[in-house]
């Protein structure tokens, strides 16, 4: 399965990506599994963490097959390389920077650049992005995304990150919001795991609820047939924690 049908397939289940930032290489796996127990699968390692690439690795080998692993704050073409070295299949970043979405397409990873602008969202979809990161979400609204959507193509998938807390889904996803990228309101390197896990499973929680009540197009359930012959989700599905584990 490429990365792109891993992405879709992960994202479908749960259009929740978790952002690690600040994580270290010794606790990242059990974070890591605490998050997967309540629901996420994607999961983003930002590069100014300690040890980014060590995380990542870690995350990747202990989750192969089970959740998209990748990196934020990607800033240059060359990082893009290191983290696919590392095992690392989806490249997210806060700014939109044509060279590194090509670095990424031509390598292929998924892409989610950052966008502030409609502007800046076209030029990040014609460069091959995979879905748009809107960033900051906080020096932007709902509204904001409305207006930007109504000229975006039908499919591309936004994600508000930045401030995304429970309570705030709603108002985003009426707006058309695709899901979220979700940082200290989930993790932050002093909260203890036993707190992660709460604060995981009440975003798993909300999001079905919120899906439903925004009656999103996104709702429906569809497969594809991969060239294994393994079929792939690509629409949405009620999360499974009875998953296998490693």
């Amino acid at each position: 399965m490429s990365s792109l049908s891993e992405f879709d397939a992960a994202f479908a289940r749960c259009p929740l990506i978790a952002i690690l930032r600040g994580v270290t290489p010794g606790e990242v796996v059990a974070v890591g599994e605490v998050l997967f127990d309540a629901g996420f699968r994607v999961i983003e390692v930002p590069l100014n963490s300690p040890e980014p690439l060590e995380s990542i690795e870690r995350l990747a080998k202990a989750f192969a097959g089970r959740a998209v692993i990748g990196a934020g704050t990607v800033l240059r073409a060359t990082e893009v390389t290191a983290v696919r070295n590392a095992g690392g299949t989806m490249i997210v970043s806060p700014n939109t920077n044509v060279g590194v979405i090509a670095a990424t397409k031509s390598s292929g990873l998924v892409s989610l650049p950052g966008f502030a602008t409609p502007s800046e969202a076209f030029a990040a979809l014609e460069a091959g992005a995979t879905a748009l990161k809107l960033f900051p979400a906080e020096g932007a609204s709902p509204a904001v995304l409305k207006a930007i959507r109504a000229v975006l193509p039908a499919g591309a998938r936004v994600l508000p990150v930045g401030g995304i807390t429970p309570g705030d889904m709603q108002r985003w996803l009426d707006a058309g919001a695709a899901g979220f990228g979700i940082g200290s309101a989930l993790y932050s390197p002093s909260v203890a795991l036993d707190e992660i896990a709460r604060r995981a499973r009440t975003f798993v929680a909300v999001w079905p609820l919120t899906r439903h009540a925004s009656g999103s197009s996104l709702a429906s359930t569809t497969t594809t047939t991969d060239s294994g012959g393994k079929q792939a989700l690509t629409g949405p599905v009620v999360v499974n924690n009875d998953e296998p584990r490693n």
